[in-house]
């Protein structure tokens, strides 16, 4: 029996523009296994937020569209159902925390009310047990005085409070997949550490699977099981945490890698930022689209899309590097210092005394 809860396939999505139409996300591949966390890594504009929006078809359309692709949920295609069909697993077996908290919440309507609504509508509780699992909720998420909170609004929080009142409303009906798009990009070190630790720990608790979106690999060594690098709207490395920290084999992920920031950089070990700029999805490049910034690009490059080369049953990369014929490249000695920083266990050390939020 399969362990995938999704598996999205050859996904294409567009957008329509006065100059044409954007390829947003050009061919993507990739599945969730049950209980686990997919981190999607990459660059603004690489594809993430676009990809994670089509699974959850919120994809404004128009302009945008999905082009092509599955997206097979439990058996059930998710472009293929209609709009009726896709609100019954919206918010219930599908949920998505956004990057502004502020945005997701209504600030008219106080907050208890707002954990009570997908209770209410979508798992039928009375009034009465809504505000008992809303009151639990806001404890499970770590807010202290969680019965004075439900009454309350969204001004009355904190930036790192109202995120966690949005966690506890994706969570309102014990999803089977939680999206978490840049979570704690909004939050200050302290509070996004606080975040992403009460992030793992609710998967612990109701085993929920999660795709976590961010364009900051510190992050994700310390959440995520599996990783998928994307540029250029496509999927360029897929990899467990250890394969993409410790043997990644596409120069864009040594890129990311050599940009991390590291607690004990020295002079030796300035970030470095990849050069040029992400490709334009209004006319894609012909060839790699990473081959213009890359300074192991080669004439085939240019020329034809690389294919997907199999590392190991886990490690899979689209780069012509991997060819057999290829010349054999080492990472840059910036990756190379990264790692030997990193214990194997890898956590990015990040100073927290107890603060409550």
């Amino acid at each position: 029996m399969s362990n995938k809860i999704l598996e999205v396939k050859d996904l294409q999505v567009s957008f329509i523009t006065h100059g044409g139409e954007v390829q947003a996300v050009r061919g993507v591949d990739f599945h969730l296994d049950k209980g686990e966390t997919l981190a999607i890594v990459g660059e603004s504009g690489s594809g993430k937020s676009v990809t994670t929006k089509a699974v959850m078809r919120l994809i404004p359309d128009p302009p945008g569209f999905i082009k092509n692709g599955e997206m097979l949920f439990e058996g059930k295609d998710l472009a293929k159902i209609s709009e009726k069909e896709m609100q019954k697993i919206r918010g219930k077996d599908i949920s998505m925390i956004f990057q502004d908290p502020m945005t997701s919440l209504n600030p008219t309507m106080t907050i208890g009310n707002q954990i009570m609504e997908p209770l209410i509508k979508h798992q039928n509780m009375s009034k009465a047990d809504a505000k008992k699992r809303a009151i639990e909720l806001l404890k499970l998420v770590g807010l202290p005085s969680p019965e004075t909170r439900f009454k309350q609004y969204p001004h009355q929080f904190s930036g790192g409070q109202r995120q966690r009142v949005v966690i506890a409303i994706a969570l309102a009906c014990n999803p089977k997949i939680l999206i978490a798009d840049e979570p704690t990009t909004a939050l200050d070190v302290t509070i996004q550490a606080q975040i992403l630790e009460l992030m793992k720990d609710l998967q612990n608790k109701i085993e929920t699977s999660i795709i976590f979106i961010t364009h900051d690999l510190g992050v994700v060594a310390n959440v995520a099981d599996r990783v998928a690098v994307m540029y250029g709207g496509q999927i360029v490395e897929t990899g467990t945490v250890d394969e993409i920290f410790y043997d990644p084999r596409h120069p864009y992920t040594w890129g990311l890698l050599g940009s991390m920031p590291s607690l004990e950089a020295t002079n030796e070990s300035k970030l470095v930022a990849i050069p040029g700029t992400p490709p334009d999805l209004l006319n894609p490049p012909k060839g790699d689209a990473f081959a213009l910034r890359s300074e192991y690009a080669m004439k085939i490059d240019f020329e034809q899309e690389p294919p997907t080369y199999k590392v190991s049953d886990t490690h899979f990369v689209r780069s012509w590097l991997l060819h057999p014929n290829a010349p054999k490249v080492e990472p840059p000695e910036i990756v190379k210092l990264r790692q030997r920083k990193m214990p194997s266990n890898y956590e990015e050390p990040v100073l927290v005394e107890e603060v409550r939020v």
